[in-house]
This record gives structure tokens, sequence and C-alpha cells, in this order.
């Protein structure tokens, strides 16, 4: 056990959850903020326990040979956005490679999978469409940028790597709106203010351009001034929104929307399929990765003109309508009331009728549409973090598909599922993981199954 405020010597070894560096001193293990693979840091101990520390960099004695220079400034160096921006991208790949392979043998017990290497991006930066920025004041001034980490104070931001580049010309927009008519801000301590959140939507294909403030009530003053300077300043500007959230909340957007210019929409292709996006409609948030992840999930799935698929947990249908291509028929189950209505606008526009829709939880709605008789020889899940409810899976086990696809955003719920589909006659033949949020954590794969 290590004694608190006692500096130590430790050898980053790997990095765990959320990009904090895991150490060892002596074989004792130590969490630090800020540690990357193969540091050497004197290490603060601020918490001690008996199987573990946590504590902070007090110097970096030699440096890890992936250790890059950051791309933004440092006054966002606390900022929660990126979490391992300072380590070298193909370093970041191997490093999410061997997350996968690591929860498929200690919780999947799986030992005969081919786990493919994470495919990466060109260019790994800027690639976010959907940007999120909360507004506080600080004296006079508003303060627009991101939360810093483990807290709700807000570091500002001029610019940000992961966002498209467009954001910036409106983050300084909003800040001159909120000067010139003096719009009250939102304080979440008190529970008053107006003003609470921008978000922005941008179409990489199209460059058309959403622009929805999040508001603790309905009035905000001069709106169509804003919209004015928005046309003329923001190539590819398409709609002004007004969303309303009374809610003491951490949700960033409430259910009502008031639309000031444009339609309250924009439209956005993956491939050559168009997708209409509305404010809360969800819509994956790095294009360029959402291609490839969604061909994989076509690849594997392995379409016949004759095949009926259920795609399970299926959003706003960006799945759905790419089995549906290949498809004769594609069943999406999808729990988001909102997200079926966008599905179903989205197979319109896309002039595909081999698409039903079905609102409900998947773990209700699936087992009842299997005993009503409707079936499928190809399944697709998409589920949330937390996997897939037993009941979804015994329903697939239930209705012997030829082929499972398991698209995730969890690796840890995707080891467990295929460990139960695997006990009851589905194995995984083989995985491939997609980088679709470089410099942070996260890594989403996607699964072949196969009867056995």
């Amino acid at each position: 056990m290590l004694t608190k405020n006692k500096e130590y010597i430790v050898d980053i070894v790997d990095i765990g959850q959320g990009g904090v560096g895991i150490g060892k001193h002596d074989g004792f293990t130590v969490f630090v903020e800020g540690g990357l693979v193969e540091d050497k840091v004197k290490v603060k101990i601020n918490k001690s326990k008996k199987n573990y520390a946590v504590g902070d960099i007090v110097e970096i004695i030699e440096k890890s040979p992936f250790r890059v220079d950051r791309k933004c400034s440092d006054s966002l160096k606390d900022c929660g956005g990126c979490q391992v921006q300072e380590l070298e991208y193909q370093k970041q790949l191997d490093i999410k490679t061997n997350e996968v392979k690591q929860v498929i043998t200690r919780i999947g017990k799986l030992d005969n999978v081919e786990i493919h290497n994470t495919i990466g991006m060109e260019n790994p930066f800027r690639y976010r469409n959907k940007a999120q920025f909360p507004i506080q004041k600080s004296g006079n001034n508003p303060v627009i940028g991101f939360y810093k980490k483990k807290s709700h104070d807000i570091i500002p931001m001029d610019k940000c790597i992961i966002q498209h580049d467009i954001n910036d010309k409106i983050v300084k927009i909003i800040k001159t709106y909120i000067n010139a008519y003096n719009v009250s801000v939102y304080d979440e301590k008190t529970h008053t203010g107006v003003l609470r959140h921008l978000v922005t939507k941008i179409g990489f294909t199209t460059n058309e351009v959403m622009v929805v403030l999040v508001a603790n009530g309905k009035k905000l003053p001069y709106l169509k001034e804003l919209a004015s300077v928005l046309e003329e300043n923001i190539p590819g500007f398409k709609t002004l929104v007004v969303n309303v959230n009374r809610e003491k909340t951490n949700v960033i957007l409430g259910k009502e929307n008031r639309v000031i210019y444009g339609n309250g929409k924009i439209n956005d292709y993956i491939g050559n399929l168009v997708f209409e996006i509305s404010p809360l409609s969800f819509f994956q948030v790095n294009p360029v990765q959402t291609e490839v992840l969604y061909n994989k999930a076509l690849e594997y799935a392995d379409l016949k003109e004759n095949d009926t698929v259920f795609d399970i947990y299926c959003g706003i249908g960006t799945i759905s309508l790419f089995l549906a291509q290949k498809a004769k028929k594609v069943y999406g189950i999808e729990i988001v009331e909102d997200a079926i209505k966008d599905a179903k606008i989205n197979a319109q526009i896309n002039k595909l009728d081999n698409v039903e829709f079905y609102v409900g939880k998947a773990e209700e709605v699936v087992p009842k549409m299997y005993s009503e008789g409707k079936t499928a020889n190809v399944v697709v899940v998409d589920p949330p973090r937390k996997g897939c409810d037993e009941k979804v899976l015994d329903t697939i086990i239930s209705m012997q598909p030829d082929r499972v696809v398991y698209v995730s955003c969890n690796p840890s719920t995707l080891a467990r599922d295929l460990n139960y589909l695997d006990e009851r006659g589905y194995r995984c033949t083989e995985i491939q993981p997609v980088d679709m949020f470089p410099h942070t954590m996260h890594v989403e794969c996607v699964a072949k199954l196969e009867k056995k």
C-alpha cells in the first residue's frame, strides 16, 4: 500500500477506461491521469487503497516513445473531449485492438475468433458532424466550450480539432449574439437564466448546417437577426431551431422544437443513401467511419436477394436501409418513437419499400413478432452500451437464422453476449474493430456469427 501525499516513481504499462494511465510501482497498481504507455513518471498519491492507488504526475522522468505534441492549445488540456490526443495515432489503434482481444478471451471465453486490426482514419481530426457546447457566464462574459474532466466547469473553446471547423465560426457568432443582445444565460445551480447549450449538426457530404439553441423556455431575443448573421457568414447554413428544455437535468435536448429559420432539418449521405436529420435524430457522429462500419456489417451479413433480415435496435434505420438494398425484406425494431418516424421518412426518401419498422422495447417486440410467425434468416443487432437483452438473444436462438451480425459500441458487453450465443449454438468467427472516435478510448466492433 502506498502512502497518500508521498511521491513515487511509476512505470505506465497500459491505458484504461477514460484514457487513464495504468502504472506499476514495485508491482503495485497506480492509476495516473495523463500517463501514457511506456512513460516513467514521478507521481504524487492522492488516494490510496489496499489494492491500488491514484495519483497525479509531478514530473515526466522518461517520455513514452509514443508521445506526440498536442494539436490543440494547452488551455484545452483538461477538456473532456479527447482522452489520448498525445498518444501516437497508430498506438491508439493497437491499444483498441488489444482491448477487444482481451475482453473476448477474458469475458467471452472465446479463443478461436479472428480479431482484425482496428480500422483507423486517414485523417483522424475534424471528424465529428455533431457538437454540443454548454454555455455559462463568467463575470459579464459568456463562456462556450466543453466541460472540464470530472466537473461542470467550462473550458472556453475557440477551436476544437475533432469537431468540424465550421463550429469555430458558429461559436464566435453565438458569443457575439449573447453580448450584443444581452441574452440571459442559464445557471444550472439556480435553474435560472435561459440559454443553456449550443448544438450544431453538419452534413459532411451536403455541407448543410443546423444550429440549435437549447433554452430554459421558449423566448430568446432577436432570433431573426441571428439567423440573418448565420446565413451571411456560415456557408451551407440551412436551419435555426430553438429546443425547449426546462428540466433540471444533464440531458441536453428537450422534446419541443421551435423552428426559427429553414425547415428544422438537414440532409446527409452515408454511401449512396440520403438521410434526413432533425434536432432529435440520432445519427452516427463520424460519417467517414460509419460507412466503413456499415459496409463491414453488410459484408458479414452476406445477403442474397431472397433473405429476410431482422435489424434489432435499428435507430433511424441507417443499417436497415443499407441491408434493404440487398435483401428481400427487412424488419427494423427500435424503442424510440421519434427514431422510427425518421426511419420511415428515410425509407421513403430512398424509395425503399421492402422495409417495415416497429416501435417498442426489443425484448417485447422481437419475441411477439416471432410468435406471430415473422422470422428471418439473417439477424443484425446494434444495441446500446448495456448490450442485448437476454429475451432478444433467446428469440434469435429460437429463430435459428443462418447468420447473425452484432454491431457493438462496448467490447465488454459484446464479449458477454457472444459467450451466451456460443453456448447456445452460434459461433463467432471474426470481429472487425473500427475507430469511430479517434483520440478517445471508445471502439466500435462488428462481429460475424454463424450457426454451429
